[in-house]
């Protein structure tokens, strides 16, 4: 199956698992999918990740870990939205100046720099902007 935009895919994938409230969701892997991960984690929106091997030699995949909180019958997922704003049809790239507040704080956006992917709360402190990816709350 080919997939348009990857990333897209990504996040439809960990939003549908948060809805049905499963633990793990797997994806084929990509170092841009990777680095997207490494953000989630470190930002406290989900447990973990890891980078598997796939069905075939050749195709490597990445499982995600999501994160819950509360006991059984009152968990709540701690991602409540994420959401694609860059898209291959309409790319929107951003200055230093312009990178959006999720949330007024509460939330991330995650932006691709010539620095690297980064959320815009660091891409603020180094002074880059570029391509938002995606925002999570």
């Amino acid at each position: 199956m080919s997939v348009n935009d990857p990333i897209a895919d990504m996040l439809t994938r960990i939003r549908n698992g948060v809805l049905v409230g499963l633990s793990v969701v797997a994806m084929p892997n990509s170092s841009i999918k990777t680095e997207i991960a490494r953000i989630l984690k470190e930002e406290g929106f989900i447990e973990g990740y890891e980078e598997a091997e796939g069905d075939k030699p050749t195709q490597k995949v990445l499982r995600i870990r999501l994160k819950y909180v509360g006991e059984r019958r009152q968990r709540r997922p701690v991602i409540t939205g994420i959401e694609r704003v860059s898209r291959p049809g309409r790319r929107v790239y951003t200055r230093k100046e312009d990178i959006p507040w999720v949330l007024s704080g509460m939330g991330v956006a995650i932006l691709s720099t010539p620095k690297g992917v980064m959320t815009g709360a660091r891409a603020r402190q180094i002074g880059v902007g570029g391509e938002i990816l995606c925002k999570v709350w």
